[in-house]
């Protein structure tokens, strides 16, 4: 019993000293960072549109104070609208994901599309593509944003009950976008994550959280975090920091959760994950997904940037550049509107004591007003301020087009045609400067994609099980339904292709001028049936097509039967195609999926006895 005891007592003094050295990495690394959260702070003020401010020599934000009481103070944002043209641009470009067969074997053609189908099926379920858009969103802004890819084991439908009567689920993929204010690497020169040995990921989360996920009580305290609200003016409060733009946002009873992965090693083959709350170690163990290349386990998450910087973790964005110009603007906009108040309400020169003063400063000169003046004085006369230099107009405009210069966005992107350009070549080749100039963002959009579409297969083809069933709605707009094992899942066999990102009416309008050229015909001038129906499809008349030509239905049923046949016996049917039948189980015997069966000669006997019934039946 004593025994024991010493054991619990050395394994809780083992716990307190993990989760003090965890601790006091994690502020070792958020003191690390520190410089470049307050450039991000900064990009996300004047994004909102709180641009009087800048980062204090003491760390944090500091507003700028005005040099005289009159000063005038508007904003005149660009940066936002710059911002939200290029991820216009780049919404319209974004890939779309799909799997492309390594090879033109049989197998492999079908692991990619059963790979696709899986894909397509876990992106509609999670709403992928809207996560893409919150991402790029951080990467524009701040420079990097984040993906963490995890296993929902709540997830999907519900397939079983326990013995306690809670549901079971089949559970799926779950993808969530990660603030790189929640990302600390152990190195800030590294420029990947494959180059970081750990990671922590920290974020602020209520204590009724905490116990619903590990079942531990942890005391929690008010802690308050970054929050962004719209920006009117510096009028609406006394200090705009505070109210807003950026400022903090208070949570109450809550703690900081700290998950700390580490990279495997030769110590740790399977790498470690440790979790940390409240002053308690909620979980120690190896990482839990095998995502890696060749099923190894690696870090859960994929970095997104806007700008890649040599020796730097964190990316830089497009706002770091254009503070400066907005700056000037600012400053250029309002000393020329504080030059049109003075010529139209005029600046009077006065003798001393020649007139009540303070009457006129209050009142001003009313249209009207009988100015009385002392006897022998002078009178009153306005000052001539002369009128607004040209300089003011000349550095208006060059600031309007260093945003552009600057930002990679051209005025035809904005909604404005260049008035040089009238030719609608000119015009095409602005649209397409401006797709090159954003290549390199939209590079790292299409990696980022392609890096989370393989580890959500690799997710599946860990925890799918041995029969997964799954439906969605194919490119034809037909129910499709899956049945797979997890194991064919072979991703580490396929590559993947992006497609580019075009709009409907582009590709449609690259259809026809493809078949103007006879590109598309065969020698005689006619359509094939497969050309003919990839046509259709693509000016959304394919259901017309397939509700004639049935061929499809029936090489999808002989496919299905190669499955049964593989573990057993499969009917044959006096509705089937037997040609087509005869055609894919031959094509499944010359494969090299049905050379890797392990009982390969009785596979092989029911196949000839099943195309030798489709023979007999296609005599009859």
């Amino acid at each position: 019993m004593q025994k024991q005891e010493d054991l619990e007592a050395a394994k809780r003094r083992r716990e307190q000293k993990l989760v003090a050295e965890i601790v006091a990495d994690f502020e070792r690394r958020r003191e690390e960072r520190r410089a470049v959260e307050s450039g991000w702070l900064l990009n996300m003020n004047f994004y909102s549109g709180n641009q009087y401010c800048d980062v204090s020599p003491f760390g944090g934000l500091a507003e700028e104070d005005k040099r005289f009481y009159w000063q005038s103070r508007r904003v005149f944002n660009h940066i936002a609208p710059t911002v939200e043209s290029r991820l216009a641009k780049l919404e319209k470009l974004r890939p779309n994901l799909c799997v492309r067969a390594f090879s033109d074997e049989d197998g492999d053609i079908k692991a990619a599309k059963l790979a696709t189908g899986v894909l397509r099926y876990a992106t509609e379920r999670i709403g992928f593509f809207d996560i893409v858009s919150r991402a790029t969103s951080w990467a524009e802004v701040c420079g990097s944003g984040f993906y963490k890819i995890a296993w929902d084991e709540k997830g999907g439908r519900q397939v079983a009950e326990t013995e306690n009567g809670e549901p079971v689920y089949e559970g799926e993929a779950a993808v969530s976008v990660v603030s790189p204010f929640e990302i600390f690497p152990d190195r800030m020169n590294a420029e990947g994550l494959e180059e970081v040995a750990s990671l922590i990921h920290a974020k602020i989360v209520s204590v009724d959280e905490i116990f619903e996920r590990f079942g531990v009580e942890v005391a929690g305290s008010d802690l308050s975090e970054w929050t962004a609200t719209g920006y009117s003016e510096p009028s609406a409060a006394k200090n705009p920091l505070e109210s807003v733009g950026m400022h903090y946002a208070p949570i109450k009873n809550s703690v900081v959760l700290i998950e700390r992965y580490t990279r495997p090693s030769a110590a740790l083959p399977d790498g470690k994950l440790e979790i940390v709350a409240g002053g308690k170690l909620l979980f120690e163990g190896a990482l839990p997904y095998k995502n890696g290349e060749r099923s190894e386990r690696v870090f859960p998450f994929v970095k997104q940037d806007c700008i890649r910087l040599p020796a730097a973790f964190f990316g830089a964005s497009v706002i770091d550049r254009l503070i400066p110009v907005q700056r000037a603007y600012n400053a250029v906009r309002n000393r020329k509107h504080e030059f049109l108040n003075r010529l139209s309400m005029g600046v009077l020169t006065v003798e001393d004591g020649s007139v009540d003063t303070d009457e006129l400063s209050e009142e001003g000169l009313l249209p009207g007003k009988v100015l009385v003046y002392r006897q022998g004085g002078k009178a009153p006369e306005m000052l001539d301020c002369g009128n607004i230099p040209s300089e003011f107009a000349a550095e208006e405009e060059w600031l309007e087009k260093e945003f552009a210069l600057i930002s990679g966005v051209s005025e035809l992107s904005q909604n404005s045609t260049p008035a040089r350009v009238t030719s609608a070549t000119g015009l095409q080749l602005l649209l397409a400067q401006d797709e090159s100039r954003l290549s390199a963002t939209l590079a790292s959009v299409e990696r980022a994609m392609k890096e989370a579409g393989k580890q959500i297969l690799r997710l599946y083809r860990q925890f799918a099980g041995n029969a997964r069933l799954m439906t969605f709605t194919g490119e034809n707009k037909k129910t499709q339904v899956y049945y797979f094992n997890a194991a064919d899942l072979s991703v580490s066999d396929v590559q993947f292709e992006a497609q580019d990102g075009v709009s409907p009416e582009e590709k449609r309008s690259t259809i026809l001028k493809l078949y103007e050229a006879g590109i598309l015909t065969d020698g005689e001038g006619k359509l094939s049936t497969e050309n003919k129906n990839r046509v259709l499809e693509a000016f959304g008349f394919g259901s017309f097509e397939n509700a004639r030509d049935i061929s499809s239905l029936h090489i999808a049923k002989a496919g299905e039967e190669n499955l049964e046949l593989k573990e057993g016996l499969a009917q044959v049917d006096d509705y089937d195609e037997h040609s087509l039948h005869i055609t894919e189980h031959t094509r499944f015997l010359l494969s090299t999926e049905f050379k890797k069966c392990k009982n390969r000669e009785e596979v092989k006997a029911r196949f000839s006895a099943h195309i030798a019934a489709h023979k007999r039946a296609m005599q009859e």
